[in-house]
């Protein structure tokens, strides 16, 4: 097989969860690149259409669904429209994800369970229901996102946040064992530092944490979401059929300092 086969998504579709902007987006963009067709699903409507307009522009079929992941109906639905309207589900990327930044103590039930519901919970949802789709067409891919707080504590980024970022990794490997059989693979990437909308205030209100971060990574800067587009086709294509349950950190080396 030529080496551009491998990578080749041309006849694939993908859902990316919460895909309408920052990496989400970025990841969607590049999927798209590679042949796939796309389904964006989120809940900003506006938003979701945009980033529908910029995927079709692309070259490939898009489409954009209204979609609360903590809504386990809403989940089933989301992935029953795919299949109606692009007649098949490939690749699932988790990647819908919220945060609330209190301190453990500071942090109440409901912050807790609103976090794990969003991070991981829908992560599972979201696996179960395509399962049967990728079973039946004979296999198929779910990458989790995970986070730098995958690995490290989150004492002020938040408890449930870390908790539920963990916990996708762990999600991320036992499916991998559990379907195996099945020719589905399922891996997580932990992105490090990235310059998106929710970040690209740091630098100007926050310049010692900015600047804390930015000395330990090793290539002295913070990534661009394009930069994560390698990692999702890779291990969304042929490319990666005999690898399941892995952990990849797209973080400029930032975990290994």
């Amino acid at each position: 097989m030529k080496v551009e086969q491998l990578f080749d998504l041309s006849g694939r579709t993908a859902i990316v969860t919460g895909g309408n902007g920052g990496i989400g987006l970025g990841m969607a963009k590049g999927l798209a690149g590679a042949g796939a067709d796309i389904v964006i699903a989120a809940r900003n409507a506006e938003k979701t259409a945009q980033a529908v307009q910029e995927i079709e522009a692309l070259g490939v079929r898009a489409i954009g669904l209204s979609v609360d992941v903590t809504d386990e109906a809403q989940i089933r639905q989301m992935v029953a429209d795919t299949v109606d309207a692009l007649g098949r589900v490939d690749i699932l990327v988790n990647n819908a994800g919220t945060v609330v930044r209190k301190t453990p103590e500071q942090t109440t039930t409901e912050e807790w369970d609103l976090v794990l519901d969003v991070n991981l919970r829908s992560a599972f949802l979201a696996a179960r229901e395509v399962y049967p789709r990728m079973q039946q067409q004979g296999g198929g891919k779910i990458i989790n996102i995970g986070s730098m707080f995958s690995l490290f504590g989150g004492g002020g980024s938040g408890a449930p946040y870390s908790s539920s970022k963990g916990g996708v990794v762990q999600l991320a490997k036992s499916l991998a064992v559990a379907w195996a059989k099945d020719n589905i693979q399922a891996n997580a990437i932990l992105p490090g530092w990235f310059m998106t909308t929710l970040t690209s205030d740091i630098p100007v209100n926050q310049p010692e944490r900015y600047e804390m971060i930015s000395r330990r990574i090793p290539t002295g800067r913070w990534g661009e979401v394009e930069e994560l587009q390698g990692a999702v086709i890779f291990l969304s294509s042929r490319a990666s059929d005999y690898i399941t349950g892995a952990v990849l950190t797209v973080d400029g080396g930032y975990s290994v300092m």
